[in-house]
């Protein structure tokens, strides 16, 4: 089946043939592309009432403020709040009854080869659904991985047109929107890392479930947000950081998840490469983690984040299997110390030769990749439910003919185990869990942390009903 959907130079031309769109663009540092799409593509007189361009920081200045960061979302956000308000003040009365105004605006740096820094950018709109309407906002980040400067300006220039499409065209399916994004690009030559919505037209819109959608369509490999639901780039919160991280699928979280992460934080801090530094602890879900069948339960998912919150750390959502990509994900934004902690069932799979079959190096490749950064694994033991046994770091069984590499990584402090953990935790699963919750069996309150509980109860989680619950006695 053909591709029927438009083309960049289509979709700026419906828009400047459509009368009811009106608006300006205002586009500072390395973005002066998006206007001149529409410009190009004919008709522009019907959509465009102004276009401002700032390359100089002191102009930039002198319209929307100081600023302490040129490309940043506050800027953009700035940039949107002005020239709105300007635009409605100057034409509202003129035309604002046949009119839904609009203004885009982007800040963006190309890539600098003197500072070794990919190009970057923010992309806002501000838009009217319909005249008079209170305007909606949508505004993302993007990475520009072209390395040629012509193509670099095309990607930004498509970027931009497709946002203002999409927002008239799609704002009332949010979902397409973020896949539309992309059109007429490849991820090899941009990715967006972080999307917004805000205002009327998106009352509805929960920004966390957008941000899923960013990495569950492939328009970025993990998207970053805080405890309280923000949306975030990777950028600005792991920036010169050192980073801590707990793989998991928290259905729910219980003592040893948690046991885990603290007791690795200890160790972490005590670190003299990390020491006397503030790192970022955040909490990491795949989209493997998170798929039940072929698709992935929303409802589920917010669930999980409901209470990932409770403990008040950042979430990670990405679609790395394998623990090396997301090392090398990490390290793009920050050379200092990466904590992972993890338990042992994990750390068998990582000296599992069978996952490495695509590499040509195979396991000893992904090895080298996953420790090539500052990175230490901190590993949890594990009780065999069957045979009672525990198995720590440093008793860990590998295949013979990788003694050698595991002993290699013990010996020079790429594995540590896990110190000061509670011993009465071992003998709690969370898929045990999971299954008395679902079942009423109220022992499960035990093996769950008291501040996660409630949030169980209270909200009814991973099905626990108050009336399906069997009396426990120890």
């Amino acid at each position: 089946m053909p591709d029927d959907k438009p083309n960049t130079s289509q979709k700026a031309l419906a828009i400047n043939l459509d009368k009811l769109r009106y608006g300006a663009f205002a586009e500072i540092g390395g973005g002066q592309e998006v206007a001149r799409f529409f410009f190009r593509a004919g008709g522009a007189s019907g959509t465009v009432a102004k276009t401002i361009s700032a390359y100089d920081m002191s102009v930039s200045d002198a319209i929307y403020g100081k600023a302490t960061r040129y490309v940043s979302r506050q800027r953009l956000e700035d940039m949107l709040s002005y020239e709105y308000k300007l635009l409605v003040e100057r034409l509202d009365a003129k035309r604002g009854d046949t009119s839904t105004f609009f203004v885009y605006a982007n800040t963006v740096a190309t890539r600098s080869y003197a500072k070794g820094t990919e190009g970057h950018g923010w992309m806002g709109i501000r838009f009217q659904t319909e005249p008079h309407a209170e305007p909606s906002q949508i505004l993302f980040h993007a990475r520009i991985l072209d390395t040629e400067i012509l193509r670099e300006q095309e990607a930004i220039g498509i970027l931009g047109v497709n946002l203002i499409y999409s927002a008239f065209a799609q704002f009332a399916q949010p979902e397409e929107l973020v896949v539309s994004l992309l059109d007429d690009l490849s991820r090899e030559r941009a990715e967006v890392d972080m999307i917004h919505f805000s205002g009327p037209a998106f009352a509805s819109v929960d920004n966390r479930l957008m941000a899923l959608q960013l990495v569950q369509k492939g328009l970025s490999d993990a998207a970053m947000f805080t405890a309280s639901g923000e949306v975030v780039i990777p950028a600005d919160a792991l920036f010169k950081k050192p980073a801590l991280v707990e793989r998991g699928s928290f259905r729910p979280i219980v003592h040893p998840t948690l046991d885990l992460l603290e007791r690795a934080q200890e160790q972490f801090l005590a670190d003299p490469d990390v020491k006397d530094k503030q790192p970022v602890v955040f909490l990491e879900m795949t989209l493997r983690q998170l798929t039940s069948g072929e698709s992935i339960d929303h409802r589920d998912f917010l669930s999980r984040v409901d209470i990932l919150s409770a403990l008040g750390k950042m979430v990670l959502i990405s679609n790395f299997g394998r623990y090396y990509r997301l090392v090398g994900y990490l390290s793009r934004y920050t050379q200092e110390k990466i904590g992972i902690a993890l338990g042992v069932p994990s750390m068998k799979e990582i000296f599992d030769e069978k996952f490495y079959t695509d590499l040509e190096g195979g396991l000893l490749e992904s090895i080298g990749r996953l420790c090539k950064h500052n990175v230490k694994l901190y590993i949890y033991p594990f009780k065999d439910p069957a045979a009672g046994h525990v198995t720590t770091a440093e008793n860990l069984e590998v295949a013979p003919h990788l003694r050698h590499l595991y002993a290699y990584l013990l010996e020079n402090k790429f594995v540590e185990p896990v110190k000061n953990y509670n011993p009465d935790y071992l003998g709690i699963y969370s898929r045990e869990v999971l299954k008395k919750i679902q079942n009423g069996d109220a022992s499960w309150q035990q093996e769950v942390p008291p501040q996660i509980v409630e949030i169980i109860k209270r909200d009814k989680l991973f099905s626990y009903s108050p009336g399906h619950t069997m009396m426990f006695t120890r």
